[in-house]
């Protein structure tokens, strides 16, 4: 069992504990052993650790001894028809049991399908793996699916994992439902978390109205933040979660920046976080509490400091937003703060 966590001393600690930590990239490996600093967790992507042994696995172990540690997969393909794939799911179990992750997340997406292998007959089917994140319908059949491969997975894991809704460039013609309310139906049938990342949010509400130059910022923010609020309202109230400062189905928040191409925003994590983005993240605290909540950053990887910055404004925005027991102000207009203080967009959030 890995040693327990020590506390973290911050300079100016918000009303709040610390929510912050950052996705922990290799660049970043030494140093963030060397300072250690004040953070929340610590974020890794759990196919890099997926190899028995060697120097990847026995830094995230160091780390371990400093920081609680979240696990984010890229590949369980929870949307998938063809099922999970039995190899992938061995590793991360065996990485859970090393690990003992705070946190286990994957995205509601599909990668994995089957094609003919071409063996001359026609009959044969191999297994194949994309590799991106794949939108699903929402339908009721995919929401049989992706029930099905969330409880194998937590039933092999022995703990439920979060899932995450998705930057999708795309979208099916066909819709039993809203992406919030499958997505809590989803936590309802299985029993799982959700991650929200509130970047996915504002990328899929840029992309819808990319076309419109009419659409103001505050509209985005609006859509973004209307979005939460259907999720809240499908996931039911919540009557004293047992002493927790947040909603006990929310298990993280994701922040990150994005890249606006000309004719697609794309979900890069290769910047600072835009305003609206924060203006949007502020309602997720003013909504759910004290969530924990990540600065993921995984392209054009910047000193660490920029990393640690940006959580710092994280931990900073909890503290204006949330009273000192950490749980959410019910009272809170939909779009407080940041919406009407920030209606400009971060210089980064362009290319």
């Amino acid at each position: 069992m890995p040693a327990p966590h020590p506390p973290h001393t911050h300079a100016t600690l918000p009303a709040v504990p610390l929510l912050a930590g950052i996705g922990w990239r290799q660049p970043h490996y030494t140093q963030v052993l060397a300072q250690c600093p004040a953070l929340a967790f610590l974020e890794v992507h759990s196919e890099n650790f997926f190899a028995p042994g060697g120097a990847a696995l026995a830094v995230l172990m160091a780390g371990r001894q400093h920081y609680p540690i979240s696990l984010h997969g890229v590949g369980l393909s929870l949307g998938s028809a063809t099922g999970l794939d039995d190899w992938h799911l061995d590793q991360l179990a065996r990485l859970t049991e090393q690990v003992d992750p705070a946190r286990i997340s994957d995205h509601a997406s599909f990668a994995r399908s089957t094609w003919r292998n071409g063996d001359g007959n026609g009959t044969g089917l191999v297994p194949v793996h994309a590799a991106d994140l794949l939108p699903v319908p929402w339908t009721h059949e995919a929401l049989t699916v992706m029930c099905a491969n969330v409880q194998r997975v937590q039933d092999r894991l022995r703990r439920p994992i979060a899932v995450e809704n998705l930057s999708a460039y795309l979208q099916w013609a066909q819709a039993d439902w809203s992406e919030s309310a499958f997505l809590a139906e989803l936590s309802r049938r299985t029993g799982c978390q959700l991650l929200v990342d509130v970047n996915n949010l504002m990328v899929n509400a840029r992309n819808r109205h990319l076309a419109n130059p009419a659409v103001t910022t505050n509209r985005l923010v609006t859509d973004c933040c209307s979005w939460i609020n259907e999720l809240n309202q499908a996931l039911g109230p919540v009557a004293a979660p047992g002493g927790k400062s947040h909603h006990p189905a929310i298990a993280e928040i994701h922040l990150a920046g994005h890249t606006h191409a000309g004719d697609i925003v794309i979900d890069d994590h290769g910047s600072r976080v835009s305003e609206p983005v924060w203006a949007v993240y502020a309602h997720a605290l003013a909504t759910w509490g004290a969530v924990p909540s990540l600065i993921e950053w995984d392209t054009d990887i910047p000193a660490l400091d920029v990393l640690l910055s940006e959580a710092d404004r994280a931990d900073q925005l909890a503290g204006q937003m949330l009273p000192a027991d950490g749980k959410p102000r019910h009272n809170v207009a939909p779009l407080a703060s940041a919406a009407a203080q920030h209606p400009g967009e971060h210089p980064h959030a362009h290319a």
